[in-house]
């Protein structure tokens, strides 16, 4: 199992007081420059930390927000292709849903990549719904916008030998001849995120690597339906390495400091959804299915416990949030247990996206977290045998 180390990269001094959004109208003169680039030199630090003691990096984006400062996620994969040696660069994600060129974006990707010495892995995403206002863009059709770049910029980094011309519904472009092309051949790796089974088989027939987001004991139906379009499109069931997971982490030496480290990086599940309403659904970016759900009051952010019990994970506690596999908290035996239990439960899972930081979480804390994660459980994970691909197809 591969471990990525992930952070939002947030501004928590305006955290308080912010009337009800921190997202989209914030007014940017609650944040002092000076604080944030406090915030960003240690955020880096801790990334090359993570980098030398043998974790992988993930970063992503966010826009106007004070959850996360990353509005232009090519900034830190520049930064971080060059300031550290190993570690994969995971990118998770990367908007092609607020993007109007396609090719910019394989020009950023490619160069990275080059920068890296081939370590970039490219996490395509649609984007969050209240950030259509500051993108400037149209919720509307926006996963055939996103499968449409998507499939160009692929054709960009593996056409070598003359330049092409585009011409699809969303996108045109005359004269393309992507310089530099990838690092990696014929291009990085690609991961995207969902919550949808429908989306899920579809990445499954293209055997995209999927992520799912503190999606806790909920995952399994969603890596099934990966499995069945995987297996529709090649005959045979996918590795462990096609799944991902991204869950919170917090590990000490004794289970109450675990707890309050927990109870410390929980912070971001209440924080990330609070929005002003007007910018939470825009027209198109649902569907009329998930808008009778949402209208039932049936698309609560909740997940279920093993056991049948359904918890609202922006109230949760720690032990609540620890029993529907949101959370994977205390000492390293036990943070490794409930890691293990979690990818058996799933059928498999390759690669887990450690939310080792959040919201107020200290430096020392954050380090400490990490190094003895590191130390603790990732040796262990790295040696953990993934159950048999065969047996984790549904019946």
């Amino acid at each position: 199992m591969r471990v990525y180390h992930f952070t939002e990269q947030a501004y928590p001094p305006a955290w308080e007081n912010h009337h009800g959004s921190l997202r989209v109208n914030l007014p940017n003169r609650r944040l002092d420059p000076r604080i944030a680039n406090e915030l960003f030199n240690r955020y880096y630090d801790e990334w090359v930390i993570a980098d030398e003691l043998g974790l992988d990096v993930m970063l992503n984006e966010h826009h106007s927000t004070a959850t996360c400062m990353s509005s232009a996620c090519i900034v830190g994969l520049s930064i971080l292709a060059r300031i550290t040696k190993r570690a994969r660069l995971l990118v998770l994600g990367y908007p092609l849903g607020h993007r109007p060129d396609p090719l910019r974006c394989a020009e950023e990707l490619a160069a990275v990549d080059v920068i890296s010495g081939g370590r970039l892995d490219m996490g395509f995403v649609k984007g969050v719904p209240y950030e259509f206002a500051p993108s400037n863009q149209n919720a509307v059709r926006v996963m055939e916008r996103f499968w449409d770049a998507h499939d160009f910029i692929i054709k960009a980094m593996t056409s070598h030998d003359e330049p092409f011309n585009w011409e699809s519904e969303f996108f045109h472009y005359r004269h393309v001849n992507l310089w530099p092309r990838p690092y990696q051949q014929p291009h990085p790796p690609v991961w995207s995120t969902t919550g949808s089974r429908g989306n899920a088989r579809v990445l499954g027939e293209r055997g995209i690597a999927m992520a799912t987001l503190g999606t806790g004991y909920a995952t399994r139906p969603l890596y099934d339906a990966y499995r069945e379009g995987y297996i529709a499109k090649r005959g045979k069931p996918p590795g462990a390495d096609r799944f991902a997971y991204l869950g919170l982490v917090a590990v000490a030496d004794s289970e109450a400091e675990a707890h309050r480290r927990g109870k410390a990086v929980s912070i971001y599940l209440p924080s990330s959804g609070i929005v002003a309403p007007e910018f939470r659904n825009p027209p198109g970016y649902l569907s009329v299915e998930d808008n009778v759900r949402l209208l039932r009051g049936e698309a609560r952010p909740r997940t279920g416990t093993r056991d049948g019990r359904f918890i609202d994970m922006r109230t949760a506690g720690v032990q609540e949030l620890i029993d529907v596999g949101v959370l994977f908290c205390g000492t390293p035996d036990q943070v490794y247990d409930q890691i293990v239990a979690f990818a058996e439960y799933c059928g498999g899972m390759g690669n887990l996206l450690m939310m080792g930081h959040a919201g107020t979480m200290s430096h020392a804390d954050t380090v400490d977290n990490l190094t003895l994660f590191s130390k603790e459980v990732l040796p262990r994970l790295k040696e953990y045998k993934q159950p048999a691909a065969e047996a984790t197809v549904a019946a």
